[in-house]
């Protein structure tokens, strides 16, 4: 059965004329209420009727983000640069998650049919691009933050990981490191490709692990490299939780860090600085992605025509004892 925009009013406890309001963001609505009615719509699954909605995009003040976790390491630098930007504009911010896969996906996409928000900024999700891209083409205001892959289509923010995996092999190269091991992420991955193909393109003679950006992988790779006999003296992960795992395997099989193998990793996350010895990484400029993709997106909102490419912003390599 339809879900009406009574069964919304009786569960909410609110009136049809409140619910009305807030759905077309018309006349005034105590904040907690608003926010109430518009749970209630997601979990009943309303979807308003053209004759009920009278409501272009832009009008309720609010913007989407969609992201795959809340657990990966840089992820709170990211959201706090959106989330700063966004309310500084006086905008309000829905966080969506797709940590229960369709499920998740299912219950954002009703507050995109009930005009929950006017735009939405992306950290692309597994298997989701094809869905993103209907819901684009539709007129949804969309700015991804570029991690996974180059999706021309959409406005984006993406870091220079070609420059940044460059960087980290011209500094192990000037320290005389002349047998590197890459530990990549997940071959798919755009930025992936980019800090690899960056690496190869100073040291191109180099052994590449594909690892799963995690640091039990990190320590894991690095046991097989060690229980195989591999010679190297050095390591670029492609991430710094993946570097973790990296020392920790060196430090357990007696290998001095960086006497006998330096290594870099990606990122500079806070935990970075406090790994036994600080770890060498190349910085990405988190926050500033973060506040970046908010600032094009409500441009946008605005009426500013989005760039015709993305926004690049530049990586940093920080050097710290890993790898001086």
């Amino acid at each position: 059965m339809r879900v009406t925009i009574a069964d919304v009013a009786r569960e909410a406890g609110v009136s049809k004329t409140t619910v009305s309001r807030v759905i077309n963001t018309k006349g005034e609505v105590d904040g907690s209420t608003a926010a109430r009615v518009r749970e209630v719509i997601a979990q009943l699954g309303y979807v308003p009727s053209s004759g009920a909605v009278g409501l272009a995009r832009g009008s309720s003040r609010t913007v989407g983000m969609l992201v795959p976790s809340l657990t990966w390491p840089w992820m709170g630098e990211l959201l706090q640069g959106v989330v700063d930007t966004v309310e500084a504009a006086d905008y309000g911010l829905l966080l969506f998650t797709c940590n229960r896969g369709a499920e998740s996906v299912q219950r954002f996409t009703t507050q995109v049919t009930a005009r929950a928000f006017d735009g939405l900024v992306v950290v692309e999700p597994e298997n989701t691009l094809g869905h993103l891209t209907a819901l684009h083409r539709d007129g949804l205001p969309i700015v991804l933050i570029d991690d996974r892959g180059h999706h021309p289509e959409f406005p984006s923010v993406v870091t220079t990981n070609h420059e940044g995996g460059a960087s980290a092999a011209r500094h192990l190269l000037a320290a005389g490191r002349s047998r590197p091991v890459v530990l990549t992420g997940p071959q798919h991955f755009g930025c992936v490709r980019d800090r690899l193909g960056g690496f190869r393109s100073v040291l191109p003679d180099v052994r590449v692990v594909e690892g799963d950006f995690t640091e039990v992988g990190g320590r894991l790779a690095m046991e097989e490299l060690l229980a195989r006999g591999v010679a190297f003296d050095s390591v670029f992960a492609h991430n710094d939780i993946s570097a973790a795992g990296v020392l920790r395997a060196l430090r357990a099989a007696g290998r001095r860090v960086p006497d006998d193998v330096a290594v870099v990793g990606f990122d500079d996350i806070p935990m970075a600085e406090h790994t036994e010895p600080p770890l060498t990484t190349v910085r990405q400029p988190t926050r500033r992605m973060g506040e970046t993709a908010a600032r094009m997106l409500l441009s946008h909102l605005g009426g500013t025509p989005v760039p015709d490419g993305p926004a690049v912003l530049p990586t940093e390599l920080v050097v710290r004892h890993s790898a001086p």
